[in-house]
């Protein structure tokens, strides 16, 4: 193992974030009742520029007026991209008028750590001024060529200070790759397998080198819960701790394909209960169910309990 570890920089169950538009006041409640871990309050792609100042005065007041963790909901604001009018506004009076009510900033279309670093900056001064007792993390989007070519280098320079998760934004991503789909999260038939495998696989190893969440974005269609569940359960296999829900209905998909079932549970807990027995009878090894299991079994043994125990955490 290498002397150079990053360890998990903010541990969050965040198996189901549902996007939320600022414009859209009615849908507030409801988000927090829904039972999902994470909530985006959106004021930057769902909501139309007309829009903007209204939906930004709709945040704040549902920052204030709802409780959020007291129904164990973790709540987070896309602000508008840094190349907007918008930008500035939406963090100074996000911040100043509800940011003890904050949990952390979604910053879209992130093409390099410093566009990290400008709202990070931002945020120093606000808490200062604030006097807040609560860090606000960040948590960056990687949807642009720009963002993916530079995704390493973002990793490793924002875990040294508020970032917390890299978002894969698949629809961007495409449009920003002139990729020839316009089926958000979805298969293109055309392509011998899943063209989204590589950019994903290389956003989450990024955060697992650097220790980030690495969450998986939008499945466009609603009306196709199957699809939504192959989608979510590739990012999954992947290492993805999360995905994004744009409609209500996705939420206990995502839940569900997140969520260890209690036989892989199980299993986990047994080649623990395995391997420590062997090394009382100084073993590194052991056998278990007819296959060899070793210390790289405990890591990834580990990695399930760990994630049911946090869960479990959450439902108390």
């Amino acid at each position: 193992m290498s002397h150079t570890l990053y360890e998990a920089s903010v541990i969050r169950v965040q198996r189901c974030e549902l996007a939320v538009p600022g414009s859209n006041p009615g849908m507030f409640e409801k988000a927090l009742k829904s039972g999902v871990d994470f909530v985006f309050l959106d004021l930057e792609d769902a909501v139309a520029p007309d829009d903007k100042l209204t939906a930004r005065k709709n945040v704040i007041e549902a920052l204030n007026d709802l409780d959020w963790r007291g129904h164990g909901v973790t709540v987070s604001v896309r602000i508008n991209g840094l190349d907007t009018q918008f930008m500035v506004r939406d963090v100074v009076d996000v911040v100043e008028k509800a940011g003890h009510k904050l949990d952390t900033i979604l910053i879209p279309k992130v093409g390099v750590y410093s566009d990290v670093y400008m709202v990070e900056a931002m945020l120093n001064q606000l808490e200062m001024q604030q006097g807040l007792k609560n860090r606000i993390g960040i948590e960056a989007l990687i949807e642009t060529a720009l963002g993916m070519a530079n995704v390493e280098d973002i990793a490793r320079h924002g875990v040294r200070g508020r970032l917390e998760a890299l978002h894969f934004g698949v629809a961007d991503y495409a449009a920003s790759n002139r990729a020839r789909t316009t089926n958000i999260g979805g298969l293109n038939p055309d392509y011998p397998g899943d063209q989204w495998h590589a950019a994903i696989s290389r956003m989450t190893v990024a955060c697992r080198a650097y220790g980030l969440r690495p969450i998986d974005g939008p499945f466009g269609d609603i009306q196709d819960p199957e699809g939504y569940k192959a989608a979510a359960r590739r990012a999954a296999a992947l290492g993805c701790e999360g995905k994004w829900a744009i409609h209500p209905s996705q939420i206990d998909l995502a839940n569900e394909v997140f969520t260890p079932p209690p036989s892989e549970v199980e299993k986990a807990q047994r080649i623990l209960a395995a391997l420590q027995e062997a090394a009382a009878q100084g073993k590194g090894a052991a056998a278990l169910d007819g296959r060899l299991i070793d210390a790289a079994s405990a890591r990834m043994a580990n990695n399930v309990v760990k994630m049911a125990e946090a869960i479990g955490a959450t439902a108390t």
